[in-house]
């Protein structure tokens, strides 16, 4: 089964590019014929010369961000994009959303659509659609919102995930929304990759490395003895089991630069004592973990709710994903995740945890260990977004932009209701 890929806006383009060059690349490494036999037919085809073939589209509103991302994966050598799966305008088109959403979306609909078409008919059978994108404002990201809406329409029995950035200090049509943020990338690029001039290319290469991680062959519980051909699929199954919970968090480890990574020694009982300790702290990378939070220890009697001794001193989950790879990874012991305390009261245990493997060492790293939670981690950023967002409209900034393309005020108001409704819902888990 393989996914088929958006690559939506300047953001999305770039992401999508370092994506596809670290599947290559960690497909490429030694001993792995059946890894790379899965990983291709899921990301990649081949075209008449028998070269690879990124199962992607491109969607730019300027040609150059298209042409950057061509130019790029030509010269990887080892895979390319498709010679037409591409769609971008000769004009400037102004950096403005709303001229996206409600200009060049309905224009251009039926262009994107038809490439979105040609590459889910290449397909065997598809496993989902994975979406690209940033949430910064800019024209390209409207017309992503914009074509993001219209998949629902056009494949209703497809699993959609969309892969969203977060701004600096700054989709409901998906089946669930899997969020970075800048500032904790930068962080990691910063802190654990001791990156002294960080540019946009660092922040995305650690972005796909873990988006990777999530996305590259793994054994599952519905597949314990071949490599699962649905990931999007199993993902949402395992992490999304209500309508009003779909936003998703990432956290790897480890992450850090070559040169220490050839000096470091890491073992299945460290990596995830740290990566527990992350989940319930909310922190995103192992470095200034607060090691005093901790889940209550208690035993309920009669009719007392896990609610009532919840007192919001810990990150509490709806689901969560483990995902390790590497050396001795049927040694490592997962009971730390297994708390029924760390989830919520009405999902049983064993429907909130899931576990995934696989053998093949990742991207270089012997070891290695990823955690997809739906959770209350995104919380606090949600609401400071809002919160900034709120002030902006209050004071009219930038409204004109949005005014004059389409946007009333009215549907900044009903953005605003539904955004305080995600955040009440995380809040009351």
């Amino acid at each position: 089964m393989s996914v088929v890929s958006l690559q939506l806006g300047q953001c999305g383009n770039q992401i999508g590019h370092e994506l596809f060059s670290v599947i290559s690349d960690d497909s490429n490494g030694p001993n792995r014929k059946k890894y790379k036999q899965c990983s291709d037919e899921r990301f990649f085809y081949q075209n008449s010369a028998g070269e690879l073939v990124a199962r992607s589209v491109l969607v730019d509103m300027e040609p150059k961000v298209i042409s950057q991302a061509l130019a790029k994966a030509s010269k990887s050598g080892r895979w390319r994009y498709g010679d037409k799966a591409h769609f971008s305008q000769k004009q400037g088109s102004g950096n403005n959303w709303a001229n996206g959403f409600c200009v060049h979306g309905p224009r251009h609909k039926e262009d994107v659509e038809d490439l979105v078409r040609m590459e889910v008919e290449r397909c065997d059978r598809l496993a989902g659609i994975f979406t690209m994108m940033s949430v910064a404002g800019g024209t390209g990201s409207g017309v992503g919102t914009y074509i993001t809406q219209r998949l629902r329409d056009l494949y209703p029995q497809s699993f959609i995930l969309n892969q969203v950035t977060w701004p600096y200090g700054a989709g409901e049509l998906s089946d669930a929304i899997l969020v970075h943020e800048n500032d904790t990338v930068h962080k990691i690029c910063s802190q654990l990759m001791n990156i002294k001039h960080i540019s946009i290319s660092d922040i995305n290469k650690v972005i796909s490395h873990q988006l990777a991680s999530v996305l590259q062959p793994v054994y599952t519980a519905h597949s314990p003895d071949y490599y699962s051909r649905n990931p999007i699929g199993e993902l949402l199954t395992s992490l999304v089991c209500h309508p009003e919970y779909k936003l998703l968090s990432l956290c790897n480890i480890p992450q850090m630069s070559s040169t220490s990574l050839a000096y470091s020694v890491f073992n299945w009982p460290g990596l995830l004592k740290h990566l527990r300790q992350m989940l319930i702290a909310s922190a995103r990378m192992e470095e200034g973990i607060d090691w005093t939070v901790n889940v209550p220890s208690v035993v309920l009697s009669g009719a007392e709710s896990v609610t009532n001794i919840r007192h919001k001193s810990f990150n509490s989950s709806l689901a969560n994903l483990l995902i390790l790879r590497g050396k001795d990874v049927s040694t490592a012991v997962t009971d730390g995740f297994k708390d029924p305390l760390l989830y919520v009261p009405w999902l049983k245990a064993e429907n909130s945890f899931s576990t995934w493997s696989s053998p093949i060492p990742f991207n270089g790293y012997e070891k290695s260990a990823t955690l997809v939670s739906n959770s209350q981690s995104l919380l606090k950023p949600l609401d400071n977004i809002v919160r900034k967002a709120w002030n902006m409209f209050a004071s009219r900034a930038y409204i004109h932009q949005y005014t004059k393309f389409g946007i009333s005020e009215e549907d900044f108001l009903d953005s605003f209701t539904a955004l305080e409704q995600i955040i009440s819902s995380y809040t009351h888990l």
